[in-house]
C-alpha cells in the first residue's frame, strides 16, 4: 500500500528531507501507512523515518522537526482512501425517503468511523472488523459518535437490516476498554425501539466507563416513503411516553454519576409540548449537532447578549426596519417568544414558519427548508429583510434543492440574510438591519 504524494509544502520538514511530488508514501516509522488516520498518528514525533517509492525504486529519509509540527505531504484525497459506505438497510433510512430529483451527492451513504472522529458524523460501527477496533484503540480516536438505536441484538438486527449490527456491545466494550470515549444515539421509532427496548439501551450503555451520552432523536419522515417500512411520527402522547423514560433516567444517573446523560433533542420536547430544559441541563453541549440543545443556546446566548445593550436598544418602538425570519415549523414559536420578551428598538420582526412541500410536511426542521419553498413562501411578504438560518446552505451558498442563494434573492427582491446559529448571531444581524432615526424606518 503507498500513497500518490501530490504536493509538498515549500520549506516543510518533508521538503527539506528531499521528499518530492510524485513520490508515493509507503511506511512511516517502518509501519505501513493505511489513512490519514495513521499520517496523523505516525507524523505526530520528532524525528522520523519515511520510506517513499520513487520511479519504484524504495527511498528512505531521516526527517527532524517540531513534535506534532505537520510533515508537510499533499495526497489525492483528505483522507488519503475512499469513503467508507454503509452496509446496513435501516428502517428509517433518511437517503432511502429523497424525492426523486434529489442530486446524486445526497443519495450516498457513507459510514465512516473515521469521519464519525474528524467531524462528529455518527455511524453504526457495522462496516468495522475487530482489527479495525484495534486499531482505533491503538491510535486513541476519541471521542466517536455512534448511532446505537438500540442495545438488544435481536431487535437491532432488525433496526439495521443486517446480522453485524448484533455485535454492537461487544465493540463497544472493546472500545471502552481501550481508554476510547464515544457519544451515542438513538433515533426512535413509535413502538419499535422505544418503552421496555429503550429502557434496557439506556440501562445498558450507562454501566460502559467509555459512554459519554446519549441523545433521543425522533425518526424522521419525508413524503416520499413508497415502499418502505411503514412508519409513523411520534404523537404528543407517544412522545411525552419517552420523555417520561429520559427524565426517571437522567434523575437517577445525575445522582449516581454526576451526570445526566441521556439528552432528548429539542423535537422531543416539541412534540411533547413540553418546557426545553435551562442551559445547565446540557451539560456543555456535547449533542448540539444532534438537535440537543441548539433552541436553548440560542435562547440563552441571545438573552445574555441583549441584557447588555443599552436600554435604549432593548425596547419594541414602533416602525423600523421590517424583518421577516423565516424557519421550520416546529421553531417558529419558540423563536416568536425570544423576541418578543426580548425586542430589538428600530425593527418590526414577523416569524414565518415555512411548510416543507419538497421532503413533505413531516418534516419541521429549519436546516431542511430549501430554497425553492423559501422563495415561493415567502414571495411577496412585505419586509425590508429576511433572515435565514445558516444551516439552510451547504458550502454557504447551496440549498438542499440545489437553489442558490443569489437566485433565491433575485427571486425576492430583498436582502436574504444567512445567520450563524449562536445567539450572538441572531442579535447582530437584528441590530444590524435596525433602523437608525434619520431612516425614519425605511431601509435597513
Amino acid at each position: 500500500m503507498s500513497h500518490l504524494i501530490v504536493s509538498v509544502d515549500p520549506g516543510s520538514p518533508a521538503a527539506r528531507a528531499g521528499i518530492r511530488a510524485g513520490d508515493r508514501l509507503a511506511r512511516i516509522g517502518g509501519q505501513v501507512v493505511i489513512d490519514f488516520i495513521d499520517y496523523q498518528a505516525l507524523t505526530a514525533e520528532r524525528r522520523l523515518s519515511v520510506r517513499v517509492l520513487r520511479s519504484g525504486e524504495a527511498l528512505d529519509f531521516s526527517v527532524r522537526k517540531a513534535e506534532y509540527a505537520p510533515l508537510g505531504l499533499n495526497f489525492e484525497t483528505p483522507m488519503m482512501s475512499g469513503t467508507r459506505l454503509c452496509c446496513n438497510k435501516c428502517l428509517f433510512c433518511f437517503v432511502d425517503q429523497l424525492p426523486g430529483g434529489a442530486r446524486d451527492s445526497m443519495r450516498v451513504k457513507d459510514d465512516d468511523w473515521r469521519m464519525s472522529l474528524m467531524m462528529g458524523n455518527y455511524v453504526t460501527l457495522t462496516n468495522i472488523s475487530d482489527r479495525e477496533l484495534r486499531r482505533i484503540v491503538e491510535r486513541h480516536c476519541s471521542p466517536l459518535y455512534v448511532s446505537v438505536h438500540c442495545t438488544d441484538p435481536d431487535l437491532r438486527e432488525t433496526v439495521l437490516g443486517t446480522p453485524r449490527a448484533r455485535r454492537l456491545m461487544d465493540q463497544l466494550r472493546m472500545l471502552s476498554d481501550g481508554g476510547v470515549e464515544f457519544h451515542c444515539q438513538c433515533v426512535l421509532c413509535p413502538g419499535i425501539n422505544d418503552g421496555a427496548a429503550l429502557e434496557r439501551t439506556i440501562r445498558d450503555l450507562s454501566v460502559l466507563p467509555g459512554a459519554r451520552s446519549l441523545a433521543l432523536v425522533p425518526v424522521g419522515l419525508t413524503g416520499h416513503r413508497e415502499g418502505l417500512f411503514d412508519l409513523r411520527p411520534y404523537t404528543r402522547g407517544e412522545a411525552r411516553a419517552v420523555m417520561a423514560i429520559a427524565d426517571g433516567w437522567r434523575d437517577r444517573l445525575l445522582a449516581e454519576k454526576g451526570t445526566r446523560f441521556v439528552f432528548p433533542s429539542d423535537e422531543f420536547y416539541l412534540k411533547a409540548e413540553w418546557p426545553i430544559p435551562p442551559d445547565e441541563a446540557y451539560e456543555g453541549y456535547d449533542q448540539i449537532d444532534d438537535g440537543v440543545g441548539l433552541l436553548r443556546l440560542l435562547d440563552t446566548e441571545y438573552r445574555e447578549a441583549w441584557s447588555e445593550l443599552p436600554p435604549e436598544r432593548r425596547r419594541a418602538t414602533p416602525g423600523g426596519t421590517r424583518v421577516a425570519i423565516a424557519c421550520g415549523k416546529s421553531a417558529a414559536d419558540f423563536i416568536r417568544r425570544l423576541l418578543r420578551d426580548c425586542p430589538v428598538a428600530g425593527t418590526e420582526i414577523a416569524v414565518h414558519a415555512l411548510e416543507n412541500t419538497y421532503f413533505g410536511p413531516t418534516v419541521t426542521v429549519s436546516g431542511l427548508i430549501t430554497g425553492g419553498d423559501l422563495a415561493r413562501q415567502m414571495a411577496g411578504v412585505d419586509c425590508n429583510a429576511i433572515l435565514i438560518t445558516e444551516v439552510m446552505l451547504r458550502d454557504g451558498a447551496l440549498f438542499l434543492d440545489d437553489m442558490t442563494l443569489d437566485e433565491v434573492r433575485a427571486s425576492l427582491g430583498v436582502p436574504v440574510v444567512p445567520v450563524g446559529r449562536r445567539g450572538e448571531d441572531l442579535l447582530d444581524a437584528l441590530l444590524a438591519l435596525a433602523a437608525k432615526p434619520e431612516d425614519g424606518g425605511q431601509n435597513p
